[in-house]
This record gives C-alpha cells, sequence and structure tokens, in this order.
C-alpha cells in the first residue's frame, strides 16, 4: 500500500518544535502515513502579533504549494490562528489543507455541548474568538481561560504549564459550563492526557487534531474524491496571470506554478 505523506509546517523562522514534534506525531499517525515537520527558513519565532502573523504569509504559503508539487498528500499549518488557511487551499488543487482551530472547533461541537479554549495570552483571544464565529460555533463557546504564558514558555518548565492548565480547566468546566476543553495553541502538544484523566471530559489537543484530520481528509480525497469546491471561494488563481505579471521572477518562486493551467 502506498504511504500517505503528509507535511506538518510550524509558521515560524526556528525549528525549535520540530523535532518533539515529529516523535509526538510518530506515536499518533497511522501506518501507512509519513510525517515530515519542517519549519520556515526566516520570520518570527512565535505568531503572537499581527504583524508576525503577516511577516510569514508569502513562505508559509509557497511551501505548502512546493509540499504539492513534491506529492505530498497533506499539509498541516501548525498554529491555531489558523494562519492563511483559505489562502492555501486556493493555490492547491490535490493537496489536502489542515490547520488546528477548524479541526478542533468541529470535534468539539461533536463531544459535547459548549467548548472552553485554554490560551496562553489574553493578547490571542481576539483572533481565536474571530475564528470561533468564522467557523459558525460562538453558540457553543463557553468561554476562554488564559494561563499567561507566551507559545515558547509552554515546555520551558511542563510541570509549572501542567498546573496552570488544571486550574484553568477545571475553572473552565466547573464555572463556565464547558463540556470540552480545547488546548488553543499547537505548543500545548503532550498535555492533553493528564488533564482529559483529571476532567473526566476531552480535552483536545489541536496538533493531534489537525493531523488525524489530514489523515481522514486524504482518505475521502483518494476514496469519494472530495476536496474543497473549485466554484466560488477556493478559485484557484490563473496561471495566465502568475506568469504574465512575472510573480515568480519577482518574488523568488521560479518553477513553483510550472505546469499548472
Amino acid at each position: 500500500m502506498k504511504k500517505k505523506r503528509i507535511m506538518v509546517i510550524n509558521p515560524l523562522g526556528q525549528d525549535t518544535f520540530d523535532a518533539p514534534q515529529k516523535a509526538y506525531l510518530e506515536e499518533a499517525k497511522s501506518d501507512n502515513v509519513e510525517v515530515e515537520v519542517v519549519s520556515l527558513q526566516r520570520g518570527p519565532h512565535h505568531l503572537e502579533y499581527h504583524y508576525y502573523d503577516a511577516l510569514v504569509g508569502i513562505d508559509l504559503l509557497h511551501t505548502i504549494k512546493q509540499a504539492e508539487k513534491e506529492s505530498y498528500d497533506a499539509a498541516v499549518i501548525a498554529c491555531f490562528n489558523d494562519p492563511f488557511l483559505y489562502e492555501a487551499r486556493e493555490i492547491c488543487h490535490r493537496l489536502v489543507i489542515t490547520a488546528p482551530a477548524q479541526a478542533s472547533l468541529q470535534l468539539a461541537t461533536v463531544f459535547g455541548d459548549r467548548f472552553s479554549i485554554i490560551v496562553g495570552r489574553n493578547k490571542w483571544i481576539p483572533v481565536m474568538r474571530q475564528n470561533v464565529y468564522k467557523y459558525g460555533c460562538a453558540d457553543k463557546l463557553a468561554s476562554f481561560r488564559s494561563l499567561g504564558l507566551g507559545v515558547l514558555d509552554f515546555h520551558n518548565d511542563e510541570s509549572c504549564t501542567l498546573n496552570r492548565l488544571k486550574t484553568e480547566a477545571r475553572k473552565a468546566v466547573e464555572e463556565d459550563g464547558a463540556e470540552v476543553v480545547i488546548l488553543g495553541c499547537t505548543a500545548q502538544f503532550g498535555f492533553y492526557k493528564n488533564l482529559q484523566q483529571m476532567l473526566g471530559a476531552p480535552v483536545i489537543d489541536v496538533m493531534l487534531a489537525a493531523f488525524k484530520q489530514a489523515e481522514f481528509f486524504v482518505d475521502l480525497r483518494d476514496h469519494f474524491g472530495w476536496m474543497p469546491s473549485k466554484i466560488g471561494g477556493y478559485e484557484t488563481p490563473p496561471i495566465k496571470e502568475i506568469a504574465g505579471w512575472g510573480l515568480e521572477e519577482q518574488y523568488g518562486i521560479q518553477g513553483l506554478w510550472t505546469g499548472e493551467k
């Protein structure tokens, strides 16, 4: 049986998370799946600010397009903000694209009536709230709970992080009425089991949610031909315009769109 190849992309200009996340996903993947975890060649080390988010867009999208050219089956955008998810689906034809927020929210609405999202900092909440509304899940949101930790802090002292997670997760269930808890950052990988055991309720690890959704969506593509519609919002830019305007030359991506129609 042919292996399915999934690329997980940390949209960051540093590779701190690549090796541990690859090891984590190797334990979770299906037997017929190969996983690669990569970062960008430049850029900020986290996306906690709108400016940083904007900086990674071009490189992220071109990395995803290159993955399609290299015959990967799926790409996972490994940030809970779901940066450039719709843009990525727009430029790809066969490559499955998933992202943590959309995948996790879909699961949460199945597993319980209301969910809470545990974030690192209050700064993150407005963008995440916008995604909750965009994905049609606003009526299921119980609360946001903040840890007072940045992306790069979660694994510096894991016992401290776990204690803060336990405190906020318990409040989310007991005070806010959540039936499901979402760990609202891919850097919170590895903590869900302890929390789930403590709460007796589903705790969604968003890295796993996006990755397993990618596996599932590849199956849907291969067995039923189900992919994002190219009628309307995900219509791909015309290759004649890309070539005619010299965009490959301008952005140093010669050959990235070669062969497209």
